[in-house]
């Protein structure tokens, strides 16, 4: 989603809200100072992603610019993995990258969320998300500033909610707690 719409979500989230992975469609050079700005602004921790980072409580990691990133799993424990692979939808990072690795590891134990932006990067591994068990939840029209990867991902039959921005954190919290 876009950077401010994401911050809005981000900003109403709880310090202890289970650990966040996040793709942003941007340059290399922005998202370290991205997630930096964020942190100052955020009750949680927000950083940019490193390889072997492990996802935790109280932390969303940013998948850097220029990379792409996916969830991996090992026992209980998830981490991320943070490589050179090719674009996918024209992005690196891939939000399908994400979803997909989400899909595949996390199944039920995750919710995935699609906030504003243009294209259909995403549609397709938040339907897998759905499908593997995830709670997928995608920003309304009204909210949106752009409505297209929402909108794709609603019309490929991946999203179980719609819902305004400034309702988006209260749901992933309620549904955290059932998680």
């Amino acid at each position: 989603g876009g950077t401010e719409a994401l911050k809005d979500v981000l900003t109403m989230l709880p310090a202890d809200c289970q650990g966040i992975v996040i793709v942003q469609h941007m340059p290399g050079a922005f998202t370290h100072a991205f997630a930096d700005r964020l942190n100052g602004l955020c009750q949680i921790n927000v950083r940019e992603a490193k390889d072997g980072d492990r996802i935790r409580p109280g932390l969303a990691l940013i998948a850097p610019g220029g990379l792409q990133m996916e969830v991996v799993r090992s026992g209980a424990e998830y981490s991320v993995r943070v490589f050179d692979g090719p674009p996918v939808n024209r992005h690196k990072p891939s939000v399908d990258v994400l979803f997909d690795s989400v899909a595949r590891f996390c199944g039920s134990n995750s919710i995935g969320v699609i906030l504003t932006g243009m294209g259909g990067d995403g549609a397709a591994g938040m339907k897998r998300m759905h499908e593997a068990g995830s709670h997928t939840v995608a920003q309304d029209e009204a909210t949106c500033v752009v409505f297209g990867m929402p909108r794709v991902a609603i019309e490929a039959g991946g999203v179980d909610v719609i819902l305004p921005i400034d309702r988006i954190a209260g749901h992933v919290v309620h549904r955290f707690a059932k998680v």
